[in-house]
């Protein structure tokens, strides 16, 4: 995460790049969401020559830029295409394009975008993410970064990269939150009819034997948990929440979450905090107590190991004036 917030009041651009044979559900993803975030952002979409494209569905794609305003671009987003298409290297006009992006430009790929910033040595070295079934052929074509698989996105300082689809949106909500605080992203997503935050990543897609009939879910007790956050809940407390045994719950809870109940547990009290720190006057200490940290010292760590920065630099840095 970023120490301050970019662009707090200015407009941002943010320029898409639509290669040939794009995915046009994930093109129209940053405007979608970023166009509703209160005309913060001002979103382009461009090819590498100004042409329109084919899209992967049955229909062409036009747009009204060239590659020039990559140049101008706060962020560059690129837009998913079929890893074929990147398995011979990239076509010169697509390497001239991404080579016009300003070094200080923050870089962000949708699902299969990913394959497109590696094989540009982009990623080389810093972790990342793509769609979960193309894994494999990922880590086959580029050894060199640490692909990371069970997520719905990566935030690696300048880059950033997503899974599979509909994960663009949790990406580009997430921008929203990093660059203007959590109130603003949420009332995105209220706008958009999108949640704000999904809980888990990748493996909570990837295709699972279908459950015993009459198998019991751990939805209720998820819900029962946010409820109580500041009470030292362990796994057996879920467990017998949901009357299951321990070994059964934390299986089924994997299985629908893509979390182990002791990190989705660390993951919402990490939210929560967030929100306080950015709403509320509450001290570190009394933050921590609310949301079931032990102490201020846990809530240190936490939020640190999540997003980089003290409690104290995220208030600075999200507080909104009540």
């Amino acid at each position: 995460m970023r120490q301050t917030k970019r662009a707090t009041r200015r407009t941002e651009r943010v320029v898409v790049l639509a290669l040939d044979g794009v995915y046009p559900f994930e093109l129209g993803i940053p405007a979608r969401i970023l166009g509703a975030a209160d005309g913060r952002y001002e979103v382009l979409t461009c090819t590498v020559d100004g042409r329109p494209v084919r899209s992967n569905a049955d229909f062409g794609i036009t747009v009204d830029h060239g590659p020039e305003v990559l140049a101008t671009a706060d962020t560059v987003v690129i837009a998913p295409v079929s890893p074929d298409r990147v398995t011979g290297g990239l076509p010169d006009e697509v390497e001239a394009a991404l080579a016009s992006i300003r070094p200080e430009s923050r870089i962000v790929s949708i699902c299969t975008g990913a394959f497109v910033l590696a094989a540009a040595g982009l990623l080389d070295g810093r972790r990342a993410t793509t769609h979960w079934q193309l894994a494999g052929l990922f880590r086959r074509m580029y050894p060199h970064v640490e692909l990371d698989p069970d997520v719905l996105f990566v935030d690696d300082g300048r880059i950033l990269t997503s899974a599979g689809a509909a994960s663009g949106v949790d990406a580009c909500l997430h921008l929203v939150r990093e660059d203007h605080g959590s109130r603003l992203a949420n009332t995105v997503a209220r706008r958009c009819v999108v949640p704000p935050f999904r809980d888990g990543g990748q493996a909570q897609y990837i295709e699972q034997p279908v459950p015993e009939q009459g198998a019991a879910s751990t939805a209720a007790t998820r819900a029962w948990a946010l409820e109580r956050l500041g009470e030292p809940l362990v796994l057996a407390d879920l467990a017998a929440h949901a009357r299951m045994s321990l070994r059964t719950f934390a299986r089924r809870f994997h299985d629908e979450v893509g979390l182990s109940p002791g990190r989705w547990l660390i993951q919402q009290r990490v939210a929560r905090a967030r929100h306080l720190l950015e709403s509320s006057d509450l001290t570190v200490d009394q933050v921590a107590d609310r949301v079931g940290f032990a102490t201020g010292a846990s809530l240190r760590q936490h939020l640190h190991a999540a997003i980089g920065v003290s409690p104290q630099a995220y208030r600075r840095t999200f507080r909104t004036a009540r």
